[in-house]
């Protein structure tokens, strides 16, 4: 909610009613293990796609087909290389991609040495990238954690810090303000512990 990518969607929303452009939108949810991962944002963003058009529909169905009609789960890879004949198709419009939060994608290491789920995002973003997609603007949102910092720095031709933004930590104490004054239960509290919590949360909230 605090991130610049929900002024990008309501911005690129208009173009998209108007046939003019393509928008697709991923946030790893912290709250559901299944949308902190690789697959999870292959499937949602092909799932998107496809429904711009009969053309990226068709691209989806010979997936399906190709695996048992949905029968057996199709590969990290299988679902990379459907995501980028969709993107690759020939059209006139922009295609905007936008992924929210990658930092709440686990970094634990994974059995056996395997990658974590952040870093194999991470690579996916990597790979997209390397495809030089004509007309494809991607937008990347995460707390700037290191290693998140380290892959991307390299890769962004635009990067814009919200963090120490004054307009940024103001929005998120009328957020603050305003939830806690909607809630049935936290606007029955006594007014001191209201601003307590308005405090704590505006000085713990880091930016986000």
């Amino acid at each position: 909610m605090f991130s610049i990518s929900s002024a990008i969607i309501q911005d690129v929303e208009p173009m998209c009613e108007a046939g003019l452009a393509t928008m697709a939108y991923y946030y790893f949810d912290f709250r559901e293990s299944e949308k902190q991962n690789r697959k999870g944002l292959l499937s949602s963003l092909l799932s998107q796609l496809c429904a711009d058009s009969d053309a990226l529909c068709d691209i989806l169905s010979r997936l399906r087909l190709s695996h048992a009609s949905g029968a057996r789960k199709p590969t990290d890879s299988a679902l990379t290389k459907c995501l980028r004949d969709m993107l690759s198709l020939p059209r006139r419009g922009p295609i905007f991609v936008i992924v929210d939060a990658i930092d709440e994608c686990p970094n634990t290491t994974g059995t056996h040495g395997m990658q974590t789920a952040r870093e194999e995002v991470l690579d996916l973003i990597q790979e997209v990238i390397d495809w030089h997609i004509p007309n494809l603007y991607l937008c990347l949102t995460s707390r700037p954690e290191i290693e998140i910092r380290t892959v991307l720095e390299p890769i962004t031709p635009c990067q814009i810090s919200l963090h120490e933004e004054i307009g940024q930590k103001q929005d998120i104490i009328n957020y603050i303000n305003a939830t806690i004054l909607s809630d049935r239960k936290m606007k029955k509290w006594r007014k001191e512990d209201q601003q307590l919590v308005i405090d704590t949360l505006s000085e713990k909230a880091d930016g986000m």
